[in-house]
Formats: structure tokens, C-alpha cells, sequence
């Protein structure tokens, strides 16, 4: 088997129209329908079928903070330069999401921030692509901070 790429994500959430807010109207997924019910929507940025599915599961528990086993955080790619990480940046901040943390990973530049439910989202750009190509290990050079 080889794989060819991650192809979407699930996310339980507790209020749909809430996620809904964040997932596509703040972020820019299209929603692409709804099943369950209405208690579900695909959506995707345009790459594929549906990159993300969002499930109402109403006060169901959240994911526990801290360091735990299991998902850390997804990676969402918002362009192809610092200029419009700049620009996520400002929208996520005019939409009063606190940014947590921002960091160069040297093939990627990134800002994290939370969900409505508390999951950890990646919004990031890469770097030129030549950089790991030349060296794959680049991928685990040590973290920088970013300042945007």
C-alpha cells in the first residue's frame, strides 16, 4: 500500500452552526451538503470531495487539554506566503479567536488557535519547497518563533 495523502477529517462538535461559523465562514471551507439529519456538514476547500465533516453531538465531553494520546492538532494551508498568513492572521484576530502560539518550523510558517470545541488548528504557509526537498531532515529542524 502506498499512501497518496490525508484525505479528510471528523470532527465531533458540540453546537454545528457554531463550528459552521469558524470552519466555513471564518476560515473558508465551502460547505458542500449535509447528511444525518442536518446534524452533519461536509465541507472542502475545492481540493477534493470533502476535506472536513463536522458531526453535532451536542454536550457529549470535549478533548481534554494538555499533553494526551491522540489528535494534537490539524494543519490547514491558508496560502502560499507570509503576506497571507499576515492576512489569516488579522481576519482570525478581527473574528476574536486568540491566536496561541506562532511558530517557523523552517518548511512551514505557522499560527495555532482553537476551535469552538477546543481542537487545536494549524493555520500555516510553506516554504519553498526546495528546502526539503534538498534536505528532507529539514522537517524536524528545531522550532523558531515567528513574528508576523
Amino acid at each position: 500500500m502506498n499512501a497518496h495523502y490525508l484525505g479528510h477529517v471528523v470532527f465531533y462538535v458540540k453546537d454545528l452552526e457554531r463550528s459552521l461559523a469558524f470552519y466555513r465562514d471564518l476560515l473558508g471551507f465551502k460547505e458542500v451538503g449535509r447528511i444525518f439529519n442536518g446534524a452533519a456538514a461536509a465541507l472542502t476547500s475545492g481540493r477534493t470531495h470533502h476535506e472536513l465533516l463536522l458531526i453535532q453531538v451536542g454536550d457529549a465531553p470535549g478533548p481534554p487539554p494538555g499533553r494526551r494520546r491522540g489528535l494534537y492538532h490539524i494543519g490547514i494551508k491558508v496560502g502560499d506566503s507570509l503576506d497571507e498568513l499576515r492576512a489569516a492572521k488579522k481576519e482570525v484576530e478581527q473574528a476574536g479567536v486568540t491566536i496561541v502560539g506562532m511558530s517557523d518550523h523552517t518548511v512551514s510558517q505557522s499560527l495555532y488557535l482553537y476551535d469552538p470545541d477546543g481542537n487545536e488548528v494549524e493555520l500555516y504557509v510553506d516554504a519553498d519547497e526546495a528546502i526539503w526537498r534538498n534536505d528532507p531532515a529539514a522537517v524536524v529542524s528545531p522550532i523558531k518563533p515567528l513574528s508576523l
